[in-house]
């Protein structure tokens, strides 16, 4: 037999062995699900460090990699309002080693906020679990005359459209909540929209604008430092680790209840067996007594569920703050 006779017959059945191996059950998709992660998985941040996303983000995975071993790698994109961050995740591979941290502006929001936006929630990805909620606060700096809620209101009827309300941009859920919050007590301000918290909070301490709204992970920090004065917090409850803080249902709103809530998603397509392993790591580590008091500490609530209820509650909420989008005017810069 011919040197080129035995390598023609070795590549026939290198390639008869291969053929067999995909043609294996082994490497069903099931399997195939087995051996995941066998590398680093990418949670994508659509938005700077430090803010509520990033948080939780990394509060989250690091619980779940101390008790499985795997190897989480944080990826912040801001962008358009997030929407830089999720496009990228809906068109990466659906293998689960590419995942996003999004949250109520660029899964409910956006699709009603952005004519053109370049994914579909979804359709585009696939929630595996919601991890966490959380509240806003509206704050006012140390300097301003204003020592409650009331303070501020009264201030609003007093001088209509005067008073200035910044949030961390157009379309935000801190500028639609501020907007519901403004339609229940019956006063307009000079809304005052940033590209992000970052300068809104440096303005807000110094006193250049008069209220600011945001998340209160972003914001407890200042709170803490004494940097900022709290006036209310948006959800049916008081905080726990804010107890000084009315809510604003209790300062003459009835009713009034607004949050802004984080989860893990996917690209559309990802093996259902990887999204059901993630969804029970990150539901095992939303329980542990120590994360809860870490999200606490920053102002959020542990949630978890089966990616069917985070699911739900992202059709629920687009026709619900597409209406608050619609009735503000709220429009992309």
């Amino acid at each position: 037999m011919t040197l080129n006779r035995r390598a023609l017959l070795g590549r026939a059945a290198l390639s008869a062995t291969a053929f067999t191996l995909l043609a294996s059950p082994l490497l069903s998709p099931g399997a195939l699900a087995q051996a995941w992660p066998a590398k680093p998985i990418r949670i994508v941040v659509p938005f700077p460090a430090g803010g509520g996303t990033d948080i939780v983000a990394r509060e989250t995975s690091q619980r779940v990699a101390a008790a499985t071993g795997w190897t989480f790698v944080i990826d912040n994109k801001p962008g358009a309002g997030g929407n830089l961050g999720v496009d990228s995740v809906a068109k990466s591979p659906a293998d689960g080693y590419t995942l996003v941290l999004g949250q109520t502006s660029n899964l409910a929001i956006n699709p009603t906020l952005y004519p053109k936006l370049p994914y579909q929630p979804l359709k585009d990805l696939t929630p595996i679990v919601l991890l966490a909620n959380a509240p806003l606060v509206m704050v006012t700096g140390m300097n301003t005359p204003y020592k409650s809620l009331a303070d501020a209101v009264n201030a609003a009827r007093a001088k209509p459209g005067q008073i200035n309300f910044a949030s961390p941009g157009n379309g935000t859920v801190a500028h639609l909540t501020s907007e519901l919050f403004q339609k229940a007590a019956g006063v307009k301000t000079q809304h005052v929209p940033y590209k992000g918290a970052a300068q809104a909070l440096t303005d807000v301490v110094s006193g250049t604008v008069d209220l600011y709204m945001s998340a209160v992970p972003t914001l407890i920090g200042q709170i803490r430092q004494g940097k900022l004065r709290p006036l209310a917090v948006t959800s049916a409850k008081r905080v726990d680790d804010l107890p000084q803080v009315p809510t604003i249902n209790e300062s003459g709103y009835k009713g009034f209840d607004a949050v802004t809530w984080f989860g893990l998603l996917a690209p559309a397509g990802t093996p259902k067996e990887v999204v059901a392993r993630l969804n029970a790591e990150f539901n095992k580590a939303l329980k542990q007594p120590e994360l809860a008091k870490r999200l606490a500490d920053e102002g959020a609530d542990p949630a978890g569920g089966t990616p069917e209820q985070f699911a739900e509650l992202i059709r629920q909420d687009i026709p619900r703050w597409g209406k608050v989008v619609h009735e503000s005017g709220a429009r992309v810069d």
